[in-house]
């Protein structure tokens, strides 16, 4: 049963299907697979099999194509390629930061381009995955910010994100344990909030036992403060929350993360409190990107313990250095200001870590994220791939 609320959609166009097309099972429930394959014309009893069959294939063993899925005749791997397809979404360019963080631009089958990226740690391997094209929300530390919203992504291209990224960490048969993906943030291009029932199903897939077997307690939605979706994520996704805090006070706020003008603070941590499973083992992530001189202060770190302590909310703080991009209207705090605002945190029993900077080489780092093709032709871009792909090949030499 839905949560009553306020749902607060984005109108976005939705990619049209081309006349013939084949029906793209990734993305898709087991039950969906069964009656796509019986609206194809398979009989009953052979749609639920077959549904069993490919979907142990697609999310088990990351079979790309039908003829792969040697537990299926051959005849009948023939009917299916004709009607259906497993693919991912197209990569243009995949670039390698110095740092082993990777960043992927793809293309949706209509043409639009999207990020993610994946960044090494020594425990742990995680995935910030896109829910949009685009962004509607116009923060203005963020470079996703700058672009226009184009629409939203389906689960198959959410969902195709993970399957991409195991693709390329050869993490096929899919394992519970000892994979190098293992977590995800939806963190990438886009509000999730904003596109709540394609992210939701697609994260359903992710976090099922018998699909991709991520626990929900290793993955985590971001969001901006689209406050009347916060209670339904929780309930009908249970996953992680962060929330895009990043200022204290309603005119800096209002300034850097303009739905503030909406959902003001006190709403949102209203809301943060009333999250449901949150508690001290399964603590609320607030991020906060240090600007120099505009949220940086000894007076906004204890306005942030204050908040925090007022709300009762079982928290930790991550705190951001904030990662440049061309035109972008802030500095980043100095080192030493930063450590200062984590200190005062930490002493009011706060968890403040400082978020290292990953990837910021290949514009990969937190707020850099904006598709490639916007500001280079496909000939750059096909340059580019293609001396990196001589600097492996020097390397490797």
């Amino acid at each position: 049963m839905a949560i009553p609320g306020l749902i607060d959609p984005v109108p976005v166009p939705r990619p049209e299907a081309e006349a013939g097309a084949r029906v793209e099972l990734v993305g898709k429930s087991k039950e969906q697979i069964r009656e796509a394959l019986a609206e194809a014309g398979m009989d009953a009893r052979q749609a639920k099999l077959r549904a069993k069959q490919i979907w142990h294939q697609i999310y088990n063993r990351g079979a790309t194509s039908f003829e792969v899925m040697s537990d299926i005749a051959k005849p009948h791997r023939a009917w299916l390629a004709e009607r259906f397809s497993v693919g991912r979404p197209e990569v243009v360019v995949e670039q390698v930061s110095t740092d082993g963080t990777r960043k992927w631009l793809l293309k949706t089958h209509d043409g639009h381009d999207f990020e993610m990226v994946f960044i090494p740690d020594a425990d742990r391997g995680t995935l910030c995955v896109s829910s949009q094209v685009g962004c509607t929300l116009n923060c203005r530390f963020c470079h996703t910010g700058t672009m226009r919203l184009v629409r939203n992504l389906d689960p198959s291209e959410i969902v195709g994100q993970v399957m991409l990224a195991r693709d390329s960490l050869g993490e096929w048969p899919s394992q519970p344990e000892g994979r190098l993906l293992s977590n995800i943030v939806m963190m990438g291009m886009g509000e999730p909030l904003y596109n709540f029932d394609n992210v939701r199903d697609a994260l359903k897939i992710v976090m099922d036992g018998d699909g991709l077997a991520l626990s929900k307690r290793r993955i985590t939605l971001s969001t901006s403060g689209v406050v009347p979706m916060m209670a339904r994520a929780g309930e009908e996704i249970g996953v992680n929350l962060a929330v895009s805090l990043h200022a204290v006070t309603k005119e800096i706020r209002d300034e850097i993360v303009p739905l503030n003008r909406k959902y003001g603070i006190e709403e949102l941590l209203e809301a943060c409190a009333a999250y449901p499973g949150a508690n001290n083992a399964r603590r609320i992530t607030f991020e906060y990107v240090m600007l120099k001189d505009k949220n940086d202060s000894d007076e906004d770190a204890r306005e942030l313990v204050r908040l925090i302590r007022k709300y009762k909310l079982p928290a930790k703080v991550n705190l951001i250095p904030f990662n440049p991009w061309p035109g972008a209207p802030y500095d980043t705090s100095t080192n030493e200001r930063v450590e200062r605002f984590s200190d005062i945190i930490f002493e009011a029993g706060i968890s403040a870590p400082i978020r290292r900077p990953r990837g910021r080489d290949i514009m990969a780092a937190c707020g850099q994220l904006k598709s490639a093709a916007e500001k280079k032709t496909r000939a750059e871009l096909d340059r580019i791939a293609a001396e990196k792909q001589a600097q492996l090949e020097q390397a490797a030499a």
